[in-house]
């Protein structure tokens, strides 16, 4: 298990192999390396520099495989937020986990 910030520091949750689970048990998306798309196959974003979540703008069309999300799971009490990066150009945050549910 890995835990995992957005990009502009908020902690999002973790990555459990190649599942994504937001800090309060919702699965949310599935990795292909390290891109992850959401249960219909939609783009949602890119690990950056080991554990930020980011996306690419001109990845939006981006499609993968859709899959049914395993049921919620035990919350975790979330880790601390960091101090955010600078965005880079053509990027933007990754969502917050409280857009998922």
């Amino acid at each position: 298990m890995t835990w995992l910030w957005t990009w502009g520091g908020k902690c999002f949750g973790y990555r459990d192999g190649d599942d994504l689970w937001t800090y309060n048990g919702q699965h949310v998306g599935r990795f292909s390396s390290d891109t992850v798309y959401d249960r219909h196959g939609r783009y949602l974003g890119e690990i950056m520099s080991d554990n930020r979540l980011i996306r690419r703008v001109n990845n939006s069309s981006l499609r993968g495989y859709s899959f049914t999300p395993w049921a919620r799971r035990v919350a975790y009490v979330k880790y601390v937020n960091y101090v955010g990066y600078v965005m880079y150009a053509g990027y933007e945050d990754f969502p917050g986990p409280e857009t998922f549910s």
